[in-house]
């Protein structure tokens, strides 16, 4: 992955900026991170890629990450124990990710795609306002759940996992977008970095073409919770919908042979 054409390279900074700004509004920057890396790098193996699209990531999420803290002050008694669960889930799902085969990519991403964003179509008000679904004990425990369980799924895949944090903390927590949006963004940062730290000691990551990105992913992500935080949660709601639809149009295109 070191010899890459320069046009090639500022296609793919391109992709990381519009990766960053999906991902901060409305999760999903992956979606467009990783096959922009798979189309980029056709024959890397699959460590590879993933790996490179966590270090690009990480960049992103850590920004946008902050400028939510700072703007909507989500609930930390909440979301720390989700991030460390979702850091050593998807360090687990890390050690695992060698064994998956880029074929299981995309239906397994289409599955949960058209899982969430028909919920998400079928309940309008979701995410309209924060009417918590449990309380004192039961609700640290599903955050703890929400984390491991889409921690592993970041580490072993990755794409889509702000989307399902988002989903899962609207939809089974009860957040409204807002703050949901800010706690997953934590939560994202969180498993990136538990990704990394097994990808590094394997030297997976290709670190000239994933910084280049990250750079821009870096940029998009400020820019995307900036505009996120100041429009609300409509704003959110509308970019994550439109975000879930076009992909399940894409890959379900793609695994139907149309393009």
């Amino acid at each position: 992955m070191t010899d890459i054409q320069p046009w090639l390279l500022l296609a793919l900074i391109g992709a990381g900026f519009l990766a960053g700004w999906v991902d901060a509004v409305g999760g999903g920057g992956g979606l467009i991170q990783l096959p922009a890396l798979l189309l980029a790098f056709p024959q890397a193996a699959p460590v590879q890629l993933l790996a490179t699209n966590k270090l690009a990531s990480a960049c992103g999420t850590s920004v946008s990450a902050v400028t939510y803290y700072r703007r909507v002050r989500p609930d930390l008694r909440t979301a720390l124990p989700l991030a460390a669960t979702a850091f050593l889930g998807s360090a687990f799902g890390a050690t695992l990710a060698s064994q998956i085969p880029k074929s299981w990519f995309n239906p397994i991403i289409l599955v949960a795609l058209i899982l969430v964003g028909g919920y998400t179509l079928a309940v309008p008000d979701l995410g309209k306002v924060t009417a918590l679904r449990f309380g004192g004990g039961k609700h640290l425990a599903a955050a703890l759940v929400v984390g491991a369980a889409i921690g592993c799924y970041d580490g072993l895949l990755g794409p889509g996992t702000g989307s399902f944090l988002l989903f899962a903390l609207v939809g089974l927590m009860g957040y409204d977008f807002l703050q949901a949006s800010a706690k997953a963004k934590i939560a994202n940062l969180a498993t990136n970095l538990g990704a990394l730290a097994v990808f590094i000691p394997r030297d997976a990551v290709s670190w000239g073409v994933g910084l280049a990105m990250g750079g821009a992913n870096l940029v998009g992500g400020w820019t995307g919770a900036r505009v996120a935080v100041a429009r609300g949660r409509g704003f959110i709601r509308g970019v994550f919908v439109v975000v879930v639809t076009g992909f399940i149009i894409r890959i379900g295109g793609q695994l139907l042979g149309w393009w």
